[in-house]
């Protein structure tokens, strides 16, 4: 009731709001019979007369730690609703992976609820202890045969409130989903439940997308070759069925260097704000992505789709799970093949989010981070400046350039990221705001990444290497739109050698640039990424793919206004317009069969890769690979 009232802007505009609360009632009945499930079925053990003193004790036990649990939750959860604009969900437990990253933003970002929260647990662990040993409180049971026959009627009634629906399949959180604002649906359950839930799905992650229903493999391979833009490829590998030869679009003697440039929580509006000038000043130099989208939230997902060109599932990351940390198709991985130094340049601990072990076991051959800078400049909760992390890139790349070899560079930048510590004296602060506040970061980062930019043009190597800048996510995600499109809208340039300046307006996705940028360089090579190379001469694809939560939607930018597909678990996809200038999304309405398909068989495919590990080149691609350059070089 409190968070209701505290969002009831957002609340109101649910005509039958009212009903949104005995909704939560029903919710919370189900982490009610989960609290009730394990004493109730040990309990005909334990209400034996010779263990009768257990089963009280661990009655006053049990009674505290679930309810604490409970209150923790909740305490938690305003802080986490500020931060995404929904309660706790998966990312609360990924988090707690890395206390020193995690505790430092708390501490600099949130001191004054942490500090609460950690006063209210304390002080619940108390009133909760004095609870359990209240006599008001304590077991009442005078014969083990009345518990008895009571028993199965209450196990009955625990597994109705755990289901709370007779339907074929138990209630969810997808279940209690009655408007188009994420945060509203959210609202409605608990927090311990939503995290509950988020850790039964991490359990089930190989087939996470079957959720949205499922698709045949074989009309997953038809799908695939029915593609419009890979009409003229072939795939030769029916083990590997994306797996395709990609011609370069540009003839080269001696294909480019390539340096991608991933910039943290870098949405569009910050540019279109004006806290972005080098960014403005550069976009004139190269091919500017006028309606570039992110695949989804978080960095990682950013970095399965710029560095993979994998698209996204409702499951974690790639970068996170066990069957992709070896022998995933990566950038690094394919020009490693031929020849390529590849390295990860990062300003923090490079084991942040599985990282190091995802790159080192995908074609990275150097990792470079917090640990191997001698004398950063400046070092924040979440490692070293931009500016100490493009020297260090600068470095490396005159190092290479000078030992003539062919390198490909992942630069993840870190500054624009909550608690937003920055050096001093670095750029004119933005007035009326604090100086560590999301607007002076980004002012900040591009400050850095414009002096990078400067610097490598003016360098040897910048004739010779293709750049991309591009953003991992924007900074937050939040809205009352089902899937909040405008918040996944990211910049994206590709600048350096011989590109020239373009102005790329229709709308393309992450998954678009490994691709591209390949073909660009000269590169070509065996592929089993699914985006589009946007300078081959076949006609945009204009679509982008989001991933919001369990929410996955397919934007196809081929009509005015712009068409949306979603598909939520358990439910039916809907559909709508999305205007791309207005950025407003119109009223859902039931999906028409062909769009739900097709959106459908996108959201399945790359689980259904992941699963049956098919996302890879195999080996038997490099003696093809080199056949054909041999045929090559003798045509010419």
């Amino acid at each position: 009731m409190a968070l209701f009232a505290a969002y009831a802007e957002r609340i109101q505009q649910i005509p039958d709001w009212p009903l949104l609360l005995l909704t939560g009632v029903r919710a919370d009945l189900i982490v009610i019979g989960y609290m009730l499930a394990i004493p109730l079925l040990i309990a005909p053990l334990l209400l034996l007369p010779p263990l009768r003193s257990l089963w009280q004790r661990f009655l006053q036990a049990w009674l505290v730690v679930s309810l604490l649990l409970l209150f923790f939750m909740e305490a938690a959860t305003p802080a986490f609703i500020a931060q995404y604009d929904v309660r706790p969900n998966r990312l609360f437990i990924e988090y707690l992976l890395y206390p020193r990253e995690v505790l430092g933003t708390l501490w600099n970002g949130f001191r004054g609820w942490l500090l609460l929260t950690l006063l209210f647990t304390v002080v619940t662990v108390w009133l909760l202890r004095r609870l359990a040993r209240s006599q008001r409180v304590q077991p009442k049971c005078t014969r083990y045969s009345a518990a008895i026959l009571v028993w199965p009627f209450l196990v009955v009634l625990t597994v109705i409130a755990i289901r709370s629906t007779f339907d074929h399949r138990p209630a969810n959180p997808a279940f209690f989903a009655r408007t188009g604002d994420a945060l509203v649906n959210s609202l409605t359950i608990s927090s311990a439940y939503s995290v509950e839930f988020a850790l039964y799905n991490m359990q089930h992650e190989a087939s996470a997308s079957d959720q949205y229903g499922k698709v045949d493999a074989d009309d997953l391979k038809a799908f695939v070759a029915d593609i419009d833009y890979l009409q003229e490829v072939q795939f030769p590998y029916p083990e590997y069925p994306t797996v395709h030869w990609q011609q370069a679009s540009r003839d080269r003697t001696q294909p480019l260097n390539i340096v991608i440039i991933l910039q943290e929580s870098l949405g569009f509006g910050f540019y279109e704000r004006g806290l972005t000038p080098e960014l403005a000043r550069w976009s004139e130099e190269g091919w500017w992505f006028e309606q570039l989208y992110a695949t989804g939230t978080r960095s990682v997902r950013g970095i399965e789709a710029v560095v993979a060109g994998f698209l996204p599932t409702p499951a974690r990351s790639t970068v996170k799970l066990s069957l992709s940390q070896r022998n995933f198709f990566t950038l690094a991985d394919v020009l490693q093949r031929q020849g390529y130094q590849t390295e990860f340049i990062y300003g923090g601990e490079s084991h942040f989010d599985n990282m190091r072990s995802f790159f080192t076991g995908n074609g990275f051959s150097s990792i470079i981070d917090e640990n191997d800078y001698s004398a950063p400049q400046f070092v924040s909760t979440w490692g070293v400046s931009d500016e100490d992390l493009f020297n260090k890139a600068h470095e490396r790349y005159n190092e290479l350039h000078q030992q003539q070899k062919a390198f490909f560079s992942l630069v993840f930048t870190s500054s624009n990221h909550e608690p937003f510590e920055l050096p001093q004296n670095k750029i004119t602060p933005v007035s009326g705001v604090p100086l560590q506040s999301v607007e002076n970061a980004v002012k900040y980062a591009d400050y850095a990444l414009g002096n990078f930019l400067q610097q490598a043009k003016n360098s040897s190597y910048w004739d010779n290497t293709l750049f991309l800048v591009v953003a991992d996510h924007d900074n937050r995600v939040y809205g009352d739109a089902l899937v909040p499109v405008d918040k996944f809208h990211i910049p994206g340039l590709i600048l350096g050698a011989d590109i020239k300046p373009q102005r790329l307006r229709t709308i393309a996705s992450q998954v678009d640039l490994a691709p591209t940028l390949l073909s660009l360089a000269g590169v070509s090579a065996y592929l089993p990424t699914l985006g589009q190379d946007l300078s081959a001469e076949t006609a945009p694809a204009n679509r982008a793919f989001l991933q919001f939560n369990q929410t996955f939607a397919y934007l196809d930018g081929s009509t005015q206004p712009a068409k949306i597909t979603v598909l939520r678990p358990d439910a039916e996809p809907l559909a709508s317009t999305y205007d791309v200038a207005q950025r407003q999304l119109g009223e859902l309405q039931p999906a028409p069969a062909e769009e739900a398909a097709q959106a459908l068989a996108w959201a399945a495919l790359p689980s259904w890769l992941y699963r049956e590990q098919r996302y890879f080149v195999p080996l038997a691609a490099e003696d093809a690979t080199n056949q054909r350059k041999e045929v090559a070089s003798s045509a010419e």
